[in-house]
């Protein structure tokens, strides 16, 4: 049984472009960040109160401005900044959790179109030190992939007078899927603003989230989200949560917003 492993890469990120300032009332504004999503959540902060100069000093350095932001619950300006990443080595079921966030968006190998032949499976976490649990599992993969094949020898055969050969392999594979597992791999890009992926994490990176879910969570935190935009995501942090198991979780955690406290 080849065994996918789990993997995320950014592909984009949002970039702060303003160009155009004269006669216009930003013309005056100053920032004290070079972090684009920054800028802009800022940007669009400040256009709706019209508080270029900063009046405010508890609000004049960038990232205090974005804490008021986060304290106030302000998060449409967090909706216009945001990123993609490709994630690979996940399950089929765990793509079935994200897929529920639909604030995100979403383009999913296509098992129609993709021959799953030699496809890898995702071991769940409570089996990956288990030799036993990855006996059944490598059972199960071995005998589902071969009635897949089988399948599709199946159907090709049934479908032999179709001239349209792509069509015929759609036609194929979309009918011997029913037999692949929940554990088999997919391909996924995820993208989404800072607002939707703020929800996503703190759902999915708690201790009750599904484990495969969580630790896709954790992962695009810490890889991407957090460095990307370390204001954005001032008031999470990852928390290691020992189970009554023994097991050690890595969970993500947010602190509770302290009252708002200034002026925009």
């Amino acid at each position: 049984m080849k065994i996918a492993r789990m993997r995320v890469v950014k592909i984009a990120e949002t970039r702060f472009v303003l160009d155009e300032s004269d006669g216009a009332p930003w013309a005056v504004w100053q920032t004290d960040t070079e972090n684009d999503a920054q800028k802009l959540v800022e940007f669009a902060g400040r256009l709706c109160y019209q508080s270029w100069h900063r009046p405010n000093p508890a609000t004049r350095a960038n990232v205090d401005y974005v804490r008021h932001i986060i304290e106030s619950e302000h998060f449409s300006v967090l909706e216009h900044a945001g990123f993609a990443v490709a994630v690979t080595g996940i399950s089929r079921s765990c793509s079935h959790e994200v897929v529920r966030h639909r604030h995100l968006q979403f383009s999913q190998l296509s098992q129609r179109f993709f021959d799953e032949t030699d496809a890898a499976a995702v071991v769940p976490s409570l089996y990956r030190d288990d030799p036993d649990a990855q006996q059944v599992l490598d059972e199960v993969h071995r005998f589902t992939m071969d009635a897949y094949k089988r399948l599709v020898e199946i159907g090709t055969r049934r479908l032999a007078t179709m001239r349209d050969k792509s069509h015929r392999r759609k036609r194929v594979r979309e009918a011997a899927r029913a037999v692949l597992p929940n554990m088999t791999e997919v391909h996924i890009v995820v993208s989404g603003n800072h607002r939707a992926w703020r929800e996503f994490f703190e759902k999915r990176g708690h201790t009750h989230a599904e484990p495969e879910i969580r630790e896709l969570a954790v992962m695009i935190f810490k890889e991407v989200a957090q460095p990307l935009a370390p204001a954005v995501y001032q008031d999470m942090a990852v928390e290691p949560v020992t189970l009554d198991t023994g097991e050690i979780w890595e969970t993500i955690r947010r602190q509770e917003p302290a009252p708002a406290h200034a002026e925009s």
